[in-house]
């Protein structure tokens, strides 16, 4: 057996205390919820203090344009004052239900329920990873992780113990297999070949914080969509490398002496052939689905097509895409459990949306507070100043270039190491850096995509994700000794290489070829 001492030393010298200084700094935040409402508490403050002596800036627009103030200057506008606590008392309602990452997320995850709780979604991993030949099980763990971003909990749930099961039968280490899943599900956290529940949530925060500098803007679902979609290929072969050339060689030939329990009972279920008949029935529903929706926006005279100009482009089909995730997985999901017997009517269909609404109750809380925190930063122009402000800093530095991007990728992943939730995280930095990163030229599309990045790559090594304390405990059944340091270890090679290979894929993507991250989303953003 090889020796796996230099595993062990990864946990002492100067790497652990790094460890340990993140984990540190994580734990002394306050959970996100009670951060929201301290940032909202804080934002009616330093209004009242920004108001006092006089914070402004020149607007940037042009005159004329809509929003721009009549005299040219941006001032803070107090909360702490009588006026401001009357537009929080009645616009508290409000802001919450008129959130748009609420409704969007709520309707897309409707459908998701379906596929997830009729088994589809779980089947259709398993024989995904199941079904690959073992030259190609590794390629085919990553790329089934990051698919099963479509439905988060399930990757880490139930696909991130199969892989290191999978790996254990093959006469591989297991922990390769659960690092090869774990980078798939959480560092390929923003990719995937569908549209997920991810898309509007971030969309819903984004077009909010692009409105600080033009009012009508809107950022869809879909606005990432090209970006993300070849961004699945690149993490998945990056992963299989990472996994077979510096991971496993890294780990050596495993020993059954280091698990903390017997795993002569770890074995893999197979799909059943009821699973098999379920999944083609689900495929053939799938297909029937799309070809249903392609009838609406394929021919010139599609029903979902622009009403007035026929295109594309702002049609109700990209308008309503969230519609079409939850039809999506509605169908098939429903068909899969009807042909298996897990769904047999409407009120299976119901249980299922239930359960997933009522697993919801912390998103709707930490929702209700974010909103207010966007809104209250949008109503006292604290953002656009500062915008206008980071901007003109930027100019004068000469820092407008494309490689402006590399430094807000790298601080969006650093603050993920101690923020860990996406929505969280974007919540609290699109208001400042979209406006400011709009108003030396770039579209909030592209800025979301590179944020996107940055988000990703840093979950695999902070203690912060929620997920991480469930992953260590699936690797401690197969190294009874494993400890934080050791699980991060492992996974920072997936990180480091990821963040490489995802900014120059952005790069070349963006800047080189010139192509846009999603249907309809350009590049440069051009003041009206």
């Amino acid at each position: 057996m090889q020796n796996t001492k230099p595993l062990e030393n990864t946990q002492k010298g100067l790497f652990n205390r790094f460890l340990a200084t993140v984990e540190f700094l994580g734990n002394l935040l306050p959970h996100p919820i009670t951060l929201f409402a301290i940032f909202c508490l804080a934002i009616i403050i330093f209004s009242g203090i920004a108001d006092f002596f006089g914070l402004s800036a020149i607007d940037p627009r042009p005159v004329g344009s809509k929003g721009r103030e009549a005299d040219g200057v941006i001032e803070v506008v107090s909360l702490l004052s009588a006026e401001g606590l009357q537009r929080i008392m009645t616009g508290l309602v409000t802001n919450f239900t008129g959130f748009a990452p609420l409704g969007t997320v709520l309707v897309a995850l409707l459908g998701v329920s379906v596929a997830e709780h009729s088994g589809l979604l779980s089947a259709a991993m398993r024989g995904m990873v199941m079904g690959a030949s073992k030259r190609f099980v590794t390629f085919a763990i990553v790329l089934a992780a990051i698919l099963s971003n479509t439905a988060s909990e399930l990757g880490y749930v139930v696909l991130i113990p199969l892989s290191a099961m999978i790996f254990h039968s093959l006469g591989r280490h297991p922990l390769a297999g659960l690092a090869a899943a774990f980078a798939g599900v959480s560092g390929g956290y923003s990719a995937n070949l569908l549209l997920g529940t991810i898309d509007p949530l971030l969309a819903g925060i984004t077009t909010p914080a692009a409105q600080l500098i033009a009012p009508d803007y809107q950022v869809g679902p879909e606005a990432n969509y090209y970006f993300m979609f070849v961004s699945v290929f690149m993490i998945a072969i990056l992963g299989t490398v990472i996994t077979e050339k510096i991971v496993e060689p890294r780990l050596g030939k495993y020993n059954n002496d280091e698990a903390s329990e017997d795993l002569s009972n770890n074995k893999v279920e197979h799909l059943t052939d009821v699973e098999v008949k379920g999944l083609k029935y689900a495929g053939l529903a799938f297909l029937i689905t799309c070809a249903v929706l392609a009838l609406t926006i394929v021919p010139e005279n599609g029903i979902l097509r622009h009403p007035e100009t026929g295109a594309v482009a702002g049609s109700p089909f990209l308008k309503g895409i969230v519609v079409i995730i939850f039809i999506t997985f509605l169908i098939p999901g429903f068909v899969y459990g009807k042909v298996v017997g897990t769904m047999n009517n409407d009120r299976d269909i119901i249980n299922a949306m239930s359960k997933s609404m009522s697993s919801m109750g912390m998103y709707i809380v930490l929702v209700f507070f974010a909103a207010q925190f966007v809104a209250f930063f949008k109503w006292t122009n604290l953002g656009t100043i500062m915008a206008v402000n980071g901007a003109n800093l930027l100019q004068a530095l000469s820092l407008t270039g494309p490689e402006i991007f590399v430094f807000f990728i790298f601080m969006c992943a650093v603050i993920n190491l101690s923020l860990g939730s996406s929505s969280a995280q974007w919540a609290a930095t699109a208001p400042i850096f979209v406006p400011m990163l709009m108003l030396v030229g770039y579209a909030p599309e592209t800025i979301q995509a590179a944020y996107r990045i940055g988000d990703s790559v840093t979950n695999l090594i902070t203690p912060m994700m929620s997920y991480f304390g469930l992953i260590l405990a699936v690797a401690t059944k197969y190294k009874k000794d494993m400890g934080i340091g050791t699980l991060v270890a492992t996974m920072l090679p997936y990180s480091m290489i990821f963040f490489v290979g995802w900014v120059v894929l952005f790069y070349v993507w963006v800047f080189v070829f010139g192509l846009p991250v999603g249907p309809n989303s350009p590049i440069y953003f051009t003041p009206a």
